[in-house]
């Protein structure tokens, strides 16, 4: 049995183009995290959906029970693959994550999703602190412009400090084509 599991973090519907809180290059990310699924699929790989919700009425995307909250059809779960929900940044967090992939036995693990900055960030340095060898597919990861101090950051820009950063010392950090050659 592989040791090996591939999370895919948020990619739902509100993120792409036409949803609430689109993501630059969203759909560029998840056609790469769909390769990606589908090389674990054929690997034997543990698979793992995370889903966020907003708790609330007044979520400002991912809201309970909506079609922007619903994961998108580039990466839809197959029978027998695990759906994380989740209400918080860190996919750890008040859920069973981390129960699901002890109780698999896995030791690598391997993060798609979004937001590069937000939720891939946390899982990361939570997947690395519990002991997991961990890798973030950086092109199967989107994110959007942000502001600090009345300054704009452009979405790549925070894209490439929030990778730097994960590959100085939490993860490996890889393109999809480097990952799926091995």
């Amino acid at each position: 049995m592989s040791k090996r599991a591939l999370i895919l973090i948020d990619i739902q519907n509100d993120y792409f183009a036409g949803g609430k809180w689109s993501l630059e290059a969203m759909q560029i990310a998840s056609t790469n995290a769909a390769r990606v699924l589908a090389a674990a699929r054929a690997a034997g790989d543990k698979v793992i959906h995370v889903r966020h919700e907003f708790e609330g009425k007044d979520a400002p995307f991912f809201a309970p029970g909506s079609t922007g909250a619903d994961i998108h059809p580039l990466v839809q779960p197959l029978a027998g693959e695990a759906v994380v929900l989740k209400h918080q940044v860190n996919a750890f967090l008040g859920t069973d994550l981390k129960a699901q992939l002890d109780a698999a036995g896995i030791e690598q693990i391997t993060l798609v999703g979004a937001m590069s900055h937000m939720c891939i960030d946390a899982a990361a340095r939570a997947s690395a602190d519990f002991g997991y060898a961990t890798t973030v597919i950086h092109d199967a990861c989107a994110t959007r412009d942000q502001a600090f101090e009345g300054r704009s950051v452009a979405a790549g820009q925070v894209h490439a400090a929030y990778m730097a950063a994960l590959a100085f010392a939490y993860a490996s950090v890889v393109s999809t084509e480097q990952y799926l050659a091995g």
